[in-house]
């Protein structure tokens, strides 16, 4: 069994792909064997459909197929707007986005989504696709996680990070509801949060264009921002060691990792951790750095 990371930045970090991927497939060597790109994900900028984080991708969706299918990835749109209504599905932008994607390559292409309405909408419009139950639902309660695994129309399922540690349930579930679970590896986000859900709809609410205040963070760290060093001391945190000797053994082979919004040189440091091989760690980063494209900070 392999891992199967998801990736961040779809419409973000389309400049940084184009020089990593050639680095992944001319050196597979530099890299773990026991690991595989599984998809990268993301919305553009003013997004309708966007959630999670307010979308702000600016590289061409013609560019973003373009790099998923030359390198053969899953390109995942993030549709996870919790809110959304009727009047919300007509979008023009994002009906376009479905077009270009549904069918756009050898390796079928997803979306994930937090909303049933457009859940019904997409399996009617566009059968394309596969479905991803996004971690915006906040699935905090181990019945909740198996509720939705036990719905066919999710191939994945991303619970909150908080349950990623529930080993005694998580090592009973059917092999075939392992095989759904996609864990969130690296979340930052304060362990014990009351206002995550009402943080994601927050923006949701301000991709749909209200005029709403942005949430404020509880969290007793906010004021640092987020920190790879941070995360790794969240109880929550999946590192490499972890994947190999606990979850990949229980049956368990689908990571997502978070960073969107992050910027291009902490997502350099998440491939680094996660996919690099440690004595192959500085040749990558000296490759990326040298790279006269990129602008990383």
């Amino acid at each position: 069994m392999k891992a199967h990371y998801h990736l961040p930045g779809l419409f973000e970090f389309i400049d940084f792909y184009r020089v990593f991927l050639p680095l992944y497939r001319q050196h597979r060597d530099w890299f773990y064997e026991w690991c595989e790109i599984g998809s990268i994900y993301g919305a553009p900028a003013d997004c309708l459909w966007g959630g999670g984080r307010v979308g702000f991708g600016e590289d061409r969706p013609e560019d973003a197929l373009a790099l998923a299918q030359e390198y053969g990835f899953s390109a995942r749109l993030t549709f996870s707007n919790s809110l959304l209504r009727q009047e919300h599905l007509a979008d023009p932008k994002c009906n376009a986005l479905c077009r270009m994607f549904e069918h756009g390559g050898a390796v079928q292409n997803g979306v994930i989504l937090a909303s049933d309405l457009l859940l019904h909408y997409l399996r009617e419009h566009y059968p394309g696709f596969y479905f991803v139950s996004s971690t915006t639902k906040v699935l905090t309660r181990f019945d909740e996680l198996e509720t939705e695994l036990a719905r066919p129309d999710f191939p994945f399922v991303v619970p909150d990070f908080r349950l990623n540690k529930a080993f005694d349930r998580l090592s009973a579930l059917p092999e075939e509801q392992k095989r759904k679970v996609e864990f969130l590896c690296n979340e930052c986000c304060w362990f014990g949060c009351p206002e995550r859900k009402a943080c994601y709809e927050n923006v949701s609410r301000r991709n749909l264009g209200e005029d709403c205040p942005e949430h404020r963070c509880v969290s007793p760290t906010a004021a640092r921002g987020y920190r790879f060093s941070d995360a790794m001391e969240n109880p929550g945190f999946i590192g490499v060691e972890d994947i190999q000797n606990t979850y990949l053994p229980m049956g368990f082979s689908q990571f997502k990792i978070e960073g969107r919004s992050l910027g291009s040189a902490l997502l350099l440091e998440f491939l680094l951790y996660y996919l690099t091989k440690p004595a192959y760690q500085l040749r990558v980063r000296e490759e990326i750095y040298l790279d006269s494209t990129l602008d990383l900070f």
